[in-house]
């Protein structure tokens, strides 16, 4: 009989999960503790950005088991950073907002990101600069200026997540904002936009006009 690694396409959330278990618990097997897991967290989505505290909660989940799943959520994000790298870059361009929308969008703590790229808009490096409880002091304009510099880099595009839903910009976003597109301009560094991520979608501030 063929296993599951054949038609992956065909397998159940709860069978592709199982997989990734390899077995299950004492009374349990691993379909059966995939989909409790599945049921806990919500779905499919919901269990992939779990935190690792939140599946310690689980009984029967061991740390052999949730570092797979932690694995697993963290190729799907390497994969997608991998296929944006060296690519050009256009105003919502739908790799490049795949990307961060799945990187980024179920994160339970704001993170602030930019994107470096040369003159052909060619994306040079992508990073995280500012975790937490991000606000203007967490957020060195001239660190992300040498940062620049060393990639040998023309635009940046910056990048944050609301993980309140909220996809409206705040006045703190347009104040930073504001801040390091003037701190780009006076080294010829093309701010190219400010994106802002949520579990509901992506906004684009040049698109909206503000930038």
């Amino acid at each position: 009989m063929k296993g599951p690694e054949s038609y992956p396409d065909s397998v159940s959330d709860a069978g592709l999960i199982a997989v990734l278990l390899r077995s299950g618990t004492q009374g349990k097997d691993a379909v059966s503790l995939a989909r409790e897991l599945l049921n806990s967290f919500g779905g499919l989505r919901g269990l992939l950005s779990a935190k690792k505290s939140d599946l310690e909660k689980i009984k029967g989940l061991g740390r052999a088991k949730i570092a797979q799943l932690i694995a697993a959520l963290e190729i799907v994000k390497r994969q997608l950073k991998e296929e944006i790298i060296g690519r050009k870059y256009v105003q919502n361009d739908k790799d490049v907002m795949d990307y961060l929308f799945v990187s980024m969008r179920d994160l339970k703590e704001e993170c602030f990101k930019v994107m470096y790229l040369n003159k052909a808009n060619i994306i040079l490096f992508a990073e995280d600069i500012a975790k937490g409880t991000v606000d203007q002091a967490a957020i060195y304009p001239r660190e992300i200026i040498k940062r620049a510099i060393d990639l040998s880099a023309s635009a940046v595009i910056f990048v944050h997540n609301h993980p309140s839903g909220s996809l409206d910009p705040s006045q703190f976003d347009l104040d930073i904002t504001k801040k390091l597109v003037s701190a780009c301009s006076s080294v010829d560094i093309a701010a190219l936009d400010h994106i802002i991520i949520s579990p509901l979608g992506y906004l684009s501030l040049k698109s909206r006009g503000i930038m």
